[in-house]
């Protein structure tokens, strides 16, 4: 068995549950690597909503998929991840967050927990049974601790008759690495 890092271990997830022609949404596109990770793995059939509230994330998000042929299949949003719902009016098999800040940047700008619950709860509310929403924690700064700590808590009151909830996370590391929560909606 080999022991997977947060966002790797968020791809795994993703790559298991997912399929072409998957409908999508990237939470937090920041530099763009989930976001092309995410139009690789739904194809030419697929759709991929990216939402940031910084316009230099949008930015380089785009470059990228430039780059790599996938911008087709993505819809790029300056917006905070919270309006997921106004801008996506159809069901979704997946959904990914990455929280924290845009790395390289300003380490005060950074996802809140306020935010992020309605972020959750309206992804929630658009995907489809069946489909999973993945969440990569940071916890290295306080922003995180918090937001980690308000997810957990609204994640365990979730109604287990219509959610599995996983939890994973290193517990003997020195540094603090990120954690990962799943939420499949089941179907």
């Amino acid at each position: 068995m080999r022991l997977q890092q947060g966002v790797e271990y968020s791809h795994s997830i993703l790559t298991e549950q997912l399929f072409e022609g998957a409908n999508v949404v990237d939470a937090t596109v920041g530099n763009g690597n989930d976001t092309e990770f995410l139009a690789k793995l739904v194809g030419a059939e697929g759709q991929v909503w990216g939402f940031d509230i910084q316009k230099q994330a949008i930015e380089r998000t785009k470059g990228k998929l430039m780059k790599s042929g996938f911008l087709e299949r993505v819809t790029l949003i300056q917006a905070d991840h919270q309006k997921l719902a106004q801008y996506i009016s159809e069901e979704v098999d997946g959904i990914l967050f990455n929280l924290g800040y845009l790395p390289g940047t300003d380490k005060d700008i950074t996802t809140t927990i306020k935010t992020t619950l309605r972020a959750v709860k309206a992804g929630l509310d658009i995907l489809v049974k069946g489909g999973v929403m993945v969440i990569v924690i940071y916890t290295g700064h306080q922003a995180g601790k918090e937001e980690a700590e308000a997810l957990l808590q609204y994640a365990t009151n979730l109604n287990y008759k219509e959610y599995n909830v996983l939890h994973y996370q290193f517990i003997n590391q020195a540094s603090k690495p990120p954690e990962v929560m799943v939420i499949k909606k089941r179907g």
